[in-house]
């Protein structure tokens, strides 16, 4: 269950960053609203994902995770570039996520 708050906590964070870039800098109030929200669930998530998993793991997992999926929206939503090197640094930064997680997991 813990894995599921997890995923949860990631979605919900993504759609909190989503929701700051279509905030406009807080001056749309519906995005900026969901900002709140949706960081705030995302949190609640991530403390109850805490009960069973490691802090190192679920913090690299959320916020590595998070940002290549970010990424990935601004990629393909935002139409921010995808340049070679973006997508080598997002695919080592799941690498690394991997590795943490495997890590522990052989500890």
């Amino acid at each position: 269950m813990s894995w599921l708050y997890l995923v949860v906590a990631i979605v919900l964070e993504v759609g909190g960053t989503t929701s700051m870039k279509l905030s406009e800098g807080f001056t749309r109030l519906f995005p900026s609203v969901l900002v709140f929200i949706l960081y705030g669930l995302s949190l609640g998530a991530l403390t109850l994902t805490l009960k069973r998993i490691d802090v190192s793991v679920a913090y690299a997992v959320w916020s590595g995770l998070g940002t290549a999926l970010i990424a990935v929206v601004g990629i393909l939503w935002f139409r921010e570039s995808a340049g070679v090197l973006k997508i080598i640094s997002l695919g080592l930064i799941i690498i690394g996520v991997i590795g943490l997680n495997l890590g522990t997991r052989l500890h």
